[in-house]
């Protein structure tokens, strides 16, 4: 597919340190394989190099000796990470002994390589949880200045050209946050921009979504919509966005001009904002199987430094391709 093609093209351009911490998983370190021997990203993996070595030998990879692979037993920057974990969460109860303790946990060691500059991005959870993946990540990385809320983004690449950016368009939220309020829904039109930019590469046009067309229904969640783009407007002059818009109005020129004459959006977005979880989730969906659309994601975002977790059913390919992506978005943070 060229848009994936010209990802992976941009990530070997980059050549950002991505750390895979599951790196006995069998699909983990397949994947790995091919990121090295396409050079499309610096692979760190964390583990004992004997097992690893051993592993791909049994996997028949050859590449895998390209990869830094850490100890988390005898890393020379233990220390140092534990003592930025008490600064960070000393008032949290985490003592230096905690701290060295939970640094065995790959999970944490990648992100305290991430915090202090050792790594630019991790991908996790072929073999773990969600909640286990974003925990330190919450914990130590945090999210962005200005933003509160994590997010996921899907990139859908449509076979009809018409639509989006010659058939590429971002839907968020549509993996993280149920109900979000409306400076929450601000500051994910921010991000979601943000994403658009670094990852798609072309400038975003976001239309809020909503039942209603400016003004056309009243009702507490259509004053959540406006009251959000009005605050992603403050937050981010410089992107393009518009609400409260429905979904026809925000795609199809002939009704946007209609029903929101003047806007620069209506008629021609490229990314659209779901006001909750739900209605973002089955958008997609939907999009996806009858429209026979390619959903890539979720993207999150909102992290100050980009963790991607993966579906713990996630093919290899997955897992190269969510790789490239956290390179990119590494690439325009």
């Amino acid at each position: 597919m060229e848009f994936m093609f010209k990802i992976r093209a941009k990530a070997k351009m980059l050549q950002k340190r991505i750390v895979l911490p599951e790196s006995l998983e069998e699909r983990t370190l397949t994947a790995a394989n091919i990121l090295l021997k396409e050079e499309i990203a610096r692979i760190v993996l964390i583990g004992k190099k004997e097992a690893i070595l051993e592993k791909a030998k049994s996997l028949n990879l050859d590449s895998i000796d390209k990869a830094q692979i850490i100890d988390p037993d005898t890393y020379e920057k233990l220390d140092a990470y534990a003592k930025l974990m008490v600064e960070m969460r000393g008032s949290k109860g985490v003592t230096y002994e905690k701290a060295r303790e939970l640094l065995k946990d790959p999970l944490y060691l990648s992100t305290l390589m991430i915090k202090s500059g050792d790594a630019d991005g991790e991908v996790a959870g072929a073999q773990n949880n969600t909640g286990d993946v974003l925990r330190p990540a919450f914990q130590y990385v945090k999210t962005l200045p200005g933003i509160s809320v994590v997010s996921g983004a899907f990139i859908m690449v449509l076979k009809d050209k018409e639509f989006g950016e010659d058939g590429l368009m971002v839907f968020a939220d549509c993996a993280v946050h149920p109900n979000p309020t409306a400076s929450e829904l601000a500051e994910i039109a921010v991000a979601t921009g943000r994403t658009t930019r670094a990852i798609a590469g072309f400038e975003p046009r976001i239309a809020m979504l909503s039942f209603s067309t400016k003004g056309s229904a009243k009702h507490e969640m259509v004053d959540k919509v406006v009251e959000a783009t009005r605050l992603a407007r403050e937050m981010a002059p410089d992107l393009k966005i518009d609400g409260e818009l429905q979904a026809d109005a925000a795609i199809i020129a002939a009704i946007g001009q209609k029903k929101a004459p003047g806007s620069q959006i209506a008629g021609k977005a490229n990314v659209l904002v779901f006001p909750t979880l739900e209605t973002g989730n089955i958008c997609y969906k939907l999009v996806q199987r009858l429209a026979h659309a390619e959903a890539i994601g979720p993207v999150l975002q909102g992290m100050a430094a980009p963790i991607n977790d993966l579906s713990r059913g996630c093919s290899v390919d997955d897992i190269v391709q969510l790789v490239a992506i956290t390179a990119n978005q590494a690439g325009g943070m």
